[in-house]
C-alpha cells in the first residue's frame, strides 16, 4: 500500500548506489532510475545528485525520506491491526540471522514454531550483519538476528525496533596440549605472547578481538587469518596460535582444541539482538517468531 517508489528511496539510502539498490530489490538498474526520476517529478523536488559514480541524496529527499520511515511504520502497525481481526496459527516467518545465532537461537525457535503452530511457514537464511537493515527494507526477511555494528540498525533508529536477546561471552581457544587449557579458566593477558588466528573478513568478531586484546593491555600478534569457525579451530588445533570463539558457535568434535573461559575485567561479549521493521512486531507471524527467539536465548 506504501508506493514502492518511497521504499526504492529507502533502500537507495541504505546502500549507496543504483546498482546495489537494484539487486537489493530484484530490479534492474533502469527501473530504480525511472521509479526515483518519476517520484521527483511527482512531487516537484530535485532528490539525487551525481556525486562520481554514486548519486547523494538531496535535503529534500531526507524530508521525504522522513516522512516515507513514519508511513511505513503506520502501515506495518496498520497490518498488525487487521491481522487481530483474522483466526488461525497460518502465515509465513522469515529469519535471517549471523552463523553461530542461527545455529544455536533460530534453528531452535523455528523448530518451537513448527510444533507449536503448524500452519505457520518458517524459511531461515545465514547472512551477515551488515546485510540486515536492506533485507528488512527490501521486505526480503522479517526478523533478522545480528551481532551489533555500525553497519546494522541502531537501537533510535526510526525504520527499525531492535530487541536484545542475549549477551555471549568469548571463549579463549587453544590446542589440547597447551598449558592454558588445564587451567579451567584464564585471563585474556595470559594469551598476550601467543600468535593469533585473526578473522579481518568477519569485522564485528575482529574489531571485537582488537578492543578486548586492547582493554587487556595488549595488541595481537595475528600470524593466520580464518573467516569459517571450522578453519579457525583447525588452526588452533595445529598448533599455528589462539583465537577467540564465541560461546554459540560450533567446533568439529574431532579438532583437538579446549575453549577456556575467560576471567577478570576485559572478559569480551557480543550482543546479539533481533530486528525487525518499525510497527511489524504487533503481527502474529513476527510476534510468534519474536517470542520463539527469546526462548530459545533463556534455554
Amino acid at each position: 500500500m506504501i508506493d514502492r517508489r518511497l521504499e526504492t528511496l529507502r533502500v537507495l539510502r541504505e546502500r549507496g548506489t543504483v546498482t546495489a539498490t537494484a539487486e537489493a530489490l530484484h530490479l534492474t538498474p533502469s527501473t530504480v532510475s525511472q521509479q526515483l526520476r518519476q517520484l521527483a517529478r511527482d512531487l516537484g523536488v530535485d532528490l539525487l545528485e551525481a556525486q562520481g559514480r554514486r548519486v547523494r541524496l538531496t535535503a529534500a529527499a531526507h524530508t521525504v525520506l522522513r516522512h516515507a520511515d513514519a508511513l511505513a511504520a503506520q502501515w506495518e502497525r496498520a497490518r498488525a491491526d487487521l491481522a487481530a481481526h483474522r483466526t488461525g496459527a497460518a502465515g509465513r516467518i522469515r529469519f535471517c540471522s549471523v552463523s553461530s545465532a542461527l545455529a544455536a537461537l533460530v534453528a531452535p525457535a523455528a523448530a518451537r514454531l513448527r510444533a507449536e503452530h503448524p500452519g505457520l511457514e518458517v524459511r531461515m537464511s545465514e547472512r551477515e550483519s551488515e546485510e540486515a537493515a536492506h533485507l528488512l527494507l527490501s521486505r526480503r526477511f522479517d526478523i533478522a538476528v545480528v551481532i551489533p555494528s555500525a553497519g546494522t540498525p541502531a537501537p533510535g533508529d526510526a525504520r527499525f525496533d531492535v530487541r536484545p536477546l542475549l549477551d555471549e561471552p568469548q571463549d579463549l581457544l587453544v590446542a589440547a596440549g597447551h598449558p592454558l587449557a588445564a587451567r579451567g579458566t584464564a585471563r585474556l593477558d595470559e594469551a598476550a605472547g601467543e600468535p593469533w588466528i585473526g578473522s579481518p573478513d568477519r569485522t564485528d568478531q575482529h574489531q571485537l578481538m582488537l578492543a578486548s586484546c586492547a582493554a587487556a593491555g595488549f595488541a595481537p600478534r595475528i600470524v593466520h587469518e580464518a573467516y569459517e569457525w571450522f578453519s579457525v579451530s583447525a588452526l588452533v588445533a595445529h598448533g599455528f596460535g589462539v583465537g577467540l570463539v564465541p560461546r554459540l558457535a560450533p567446533l568439529p568434535p574431532d579438532h583437538a582444541v579446549v575453549r577456556v573461559p575467560l576471567r577478570g575485567e576485559s572478559v569480551p561479549y557480543r550482543r546479539i539482538v533481533a530486528c525487525v521493521r518499525r510497527g511489524g512486531d504487533g503481527q502474529p507471524p513476527i510476534a510468534r517468531g519474536l517470542a520463539a527467539l527469546r526462548a530459545a536465548a533463556g534455554a
